[in-house]
């Protein structure tokens, strides 16, 4: 568990009251995986980076952001490498569709952050990995003879399948529900 206060003391008697609250249930917090942080260090919880940061267009304004943390964009492009790394006497086709399951799946995942440029950045690292891939499992054909039968509009594309553009996927923000979701703290003034 991450708690995330302001000052040390006040981070504290928020771990106070957690471990009161969760006592009747059975349940306590374990030291060794509770961190006490503050919200502009940012911490990393499920994949995501959570972080308070200044807000663009603004002087002095601040927002918290989640986005995928280094840790999921690393282990993403892995997959992608290890996919990419060998099979060179499969088609196209066959690797095309396991790059899009991992793709598929990573982007659903993330898109409920601020995402696009990271999602900008794994679809330009898996082009450049098939297009390397292709260069291998030809490797005596030349740039125009691969454009012509495996990149139309620059786009890795076998018949009718077609490599996954991340940055295509819509990135949709939650909305502040904080209001409305119940605790079972009081309001301190």
């Amino acid at each position: 568990m991450i708690l995330v206060a302001g000052t040390r003391a006040h981070a504290e008697a928020l771990a106070d009251q957690a471990a009161a609250l969760f006592a009747p249930m059975g349940l306590r917090l374990s030291a060794a995986k509770t961190r006490i942080c503050h919200i502009d260090e940012g911490f990393d919880f499920l994949g995501f980076r959570i972080q308070r940061q200044r807000k663009r267009g603004t002087a002095g304004k601040r927002a918290i952001y989640t986005y995928p943390a280094k840790k999921a964009v690393a282990a993403v492009t892995a997959k992608v490498r290890a996919l990419t790394r060998s099979g060179h006497n499969q088609p196209l086709a066959i690797l095309l569709h396991r790059l899009n399951q991992v793709l598929r799946g990573w982007t659903a995942y993330f898109r409920h952050g601020v995402s696009k440029a990271t999602f900008d950045y794994v679809g330009q690292f898996t082009w450049r990995r098939v297009i390397c891939w292709l260069r291998r499992k030809h490797h005596r054909a030349n740039w125009n003879w691969l454009r012509r039968h495996y990149l139309p509009r620059w786009w890795p594309t076998d018949g009718e399948v077609t490599l996954l553009r991340p940055a295509s996927v819509a990135v949709t923000r939650y909305r502040y529900r904080g209001r409305s979701i119940p605790t079972p703290w009081t309001a301190t003034a």
